[in-house]
């Protein structure tokens, strides 16, 4: 039980950078510190300064010795070799040593080296060098054996006899990144692909046993939950294994990395439509990991990560982290989050859905037909990955973005018990648990989600800023305080993006941008500014609808500006205000208003009628300060600061006007 409750405590690591203060490192960290400032050597080319270094803050995560070498985006491949032969130049030079342990010349170009850290200060220096990372362990996603006694035990009969899904997810792929599998058990038997590939850690201890069935256990698991032939979700997927834990359910993130570069080439070599990557682990937060998994989505994978069982927040850990990654948190059976002593599963902005993650029974790798139950974000991320196969068989043209809209779509909404998180997290945490999506799904319709923001800093000037993925367009954007004090939000573009980002007010703690992000076939956003501060913002064309209004106030109470749809397209602000029009076109795209007035509430909702998506929503107020309108699902919900007469919620619901219908107004 003691080395349990140790295990948990590892599970706590975060990754920074060490160009913070010196007070927050201890002696060693220091040591390595100075002699990176310290060190009289310039980088070789004067243009390009010296790189970061960054590491697990988590001693006990951390691999001393082993470090990553980044080189910088375009970097030739021919300059891996040669960063190499000149780092080894200069460290024997001093008299050291070092091994290079891989390579990367895919998505990231880079190095895993072995070597003192008394090189790093000549590693950082070195040109075409962005950053080093020291290697850290990420770990499988599922409850020890000894906390698994302590959950409810698993109890009743299966219902997997009665379980039909739109399709088996015959014509996906999903590529597993865990330990070993037993394929010969009867659950998933001609059903695994084991790959050649096989980059693990040795096992930590002198008492390690690794019998078959302890090191296959959790892959075998994982694989049964996503396509076994009794407890598998996407019963006709086919698994491909690639062994990056090892037989205590620990790997490396250089490990993950070459992995990923691994699913990477065979994909080049053999492309596949439909690709799933499941990645049922946790580290530290990673930038390597991250970007590693940014790429290969780009590539067209789909990625579906593991949120974490530690009861914090999954925007600190890798790949939970990431943006354009999948990431599923757990419930149990009575939608209430999943709790493992004292851990439990991760929650937060970074979490998109949950799914059944407690108590989930699926292969043993004790014997070829034995079953065990067991629990984790792990288990939940594989029920994800058996819908993302499914829908992908039913459409095999859709892209990781469309895919994560219909998941989201078709999951059931408002069911899960958030009451034990803080309040902040209770808003920004998605109250969403995965269904699979019905045999006759419409992928032409309208889908939307809500993109949050990291609460910004405390000053006047702080912001956030929310961004939508590629292949989304923002429909709407909003700011939200949760102590009422904010300056409203305005939507800016860069690099051909638009930003959505939210401003603190005077004395306020911090505010949220929180971006409308919709996919739809046609789709195409403008924004319109309004032309000075007092004037109304307007859509300029006829062929778009305005979709979303945004409001930015110099005053210390803001209200936000009202959208108008008659005559005018446009957002009606009051004087000082400025306000951008979010302008969309598309084919048989309509859109229209809907509005509830307080009668002496603290809280106003407002939603779209059946058939229609929320694409904004906004709040204005007499006199009362306004925490921020807040969009969960097709609903628009608004918190005053006081009770007071007149606030009103304003939703903006639009929808794809079906073949022969005229247009009309939702109610």
């Amino acid at each position: 039980m003691r080395r349990t409750s140790f295990w948990v405590c590892w599970a706590l690591c975060l990754c920074a950078s060490l160009a913070a203060s010196a007070q927050d490192y201890p002696e060693d960290d220091q040591m390595i510190l100075d002699l990176i400032r310290e060190d009289g050597t310039e980088p070789e080319t004067g243009a390009e300064p010296a790189a970061e270094f960054l590491r697990c803050n988590k001693a006990a995560w951390r691999m001393p010795g082993q470090y990553l070498v980044m080189l910088r985006q375009g970097t030739h491949e021919s300059h891996v070799q040669r960063t190499i032969r000149r780092l080894r130049a200069k460290a024997a030079r001093r008299g050291y040593l070092l091994e290079i342990l891989q390579t990367f010349s895919g998505a990231l170009r880079g190095f895993l080296v072995k070597m003192s850290s008394d090189v790093l200060h000549l590693a950082v220096k070195l040109p075409h060098v962005q950053y080093i990372e020291e290697d850290s362990s990420i770990f499988a996603q599922s409850a020890p054996w000894n906390l698994q006694r302590l959950l409810q035990s698993h109890g009743g009969t299966s219902k997997n006899a009665t379980y039909r899904p739109p399709n088996d997810g015959g014509i996906a792929e999903v590529y597993l990144m865990d330990g070993s599998v037993q394929s010969s058990h009867r659950e998933i038997e001609g059903r695994v692909l084991i790959t050649d590939f096989n980059n693990v850690p040795e096992e930590d201890g002198v008492r390690v046993h690794r019998q078959a069935s302890q090191c296959d256990s959790h892959g075998t698991h994982m694989a049964g939950v996503v396509s076994g032939s009794d407890s598998g979700v996407a019963r006709g997927a086919g698994v491909n294994l690639v062994r990056v834990l090892n037989c205590q359910g620990k790997g490396t993130v250089s490990g993950a990395l070459a992995g990923m570069e691994y699913i990477r080439a065979t994909l080049l070599a053999r492309p596949v439509n439909a690709v799933v990557v499941l990645l049922p682990f946790i580290g530290g937060f990673s930038r390597s990991l991250n970007t590693a998994c940014r790429e290969i989505v780009a590539s067209g994978a789909i990625v579906i990560a593991a949120a974490g069982n530690y009861r914090d927040d999954a925007c600190l850990y890798s790949p939970a982290s990431e943006p354009e990654v999948i990431t599923v948190g757990a419930v149990n059976s009575a939608d209430q989050l999943m709790s493992q002593g004292a851990g439990g599963t991760n929650f937060g902005r970074c979490v998109d859905l949950f799914a059944p993650g407690d108590d989930i029974v699926s292969a043993s790798s004790d014997c070829s037909t034995c079953f065990t139950s067991r629990s984790g974000t792990s288990q939940a991320a594989a029920h994800a990955a058996g819908i993302a196969a499914v829908i992908l068989s039913s459409d095999q043209n859709a892209s990781p973005v469309q895919v994560l809209q219909m998941m989201l779509h078709y999951s059931i909404s408002n069911t899960i018990n958030l009451l034990p998180l803080s309040e902040t997290h209770r808003v920004t945490t998605p109250n969403l648990l995965a269904a699979m999506p019905p045999a006759n799904n419409t992928s032409g319709e309208l889908l939307c989600r809500s993109v949050w923001s990291e609460r910004s800093g405390v000053t006047k000037t702080d912001k956030a800023i929310s961004r939508c993925r590629q292949g989304e367009e923002m429909m709407g954007c909003s700011s939200y305080a949760p102590e009422g004090v904010r300056m409203g939000e305005t939507i800016t573009v860069n690099s051909g993006q638009m930003e959505c980002a939210a401003f603190n007010g005077p004395g306020g703690k911090g505010v949220y941008a929180v971006a409308r992000c919709c996919v739809m076939s046609g789709l195409q956003c403008q924004v319109h500014a309004s032309p000075e501060p007092g004037q109304d913002a307007e859509c300029d064309s006829l062929q778009h609808h305005l979709s979303g209004c945004t409001s930015q106030s110099t005053a210390e109470i803001l209200s936000d500006s009202r959208p108008h749809h008659r005559d005018r397209r446009r957002c009606v602000v009051k004087e000082k205000l400025t306000s951008h029009a979010v302008c969309c076109h598309a084919p048989s795209l309509e859109c229209n208003l809907l509005e509830n007035i307080s009668a002496d509430k603290e809280q106003i909702e407002v939603s779209c009628p059946s058939g229609w998506t929320l694409t904004d929503c906004s709040a204005i107020s007499p006199g009362s300060a306004i925490l921020g309108p807040v969009a969960r699902g097709n609903s628009c919900h608004v918190r005053t600061a006081t009770r007071v007469d007149g606030a009103a919620g304003i939703a903006v619901c639009c929808r794809i006007r079906p073949p022969e219908q005229p247009a009309t107004t939702p109610h």
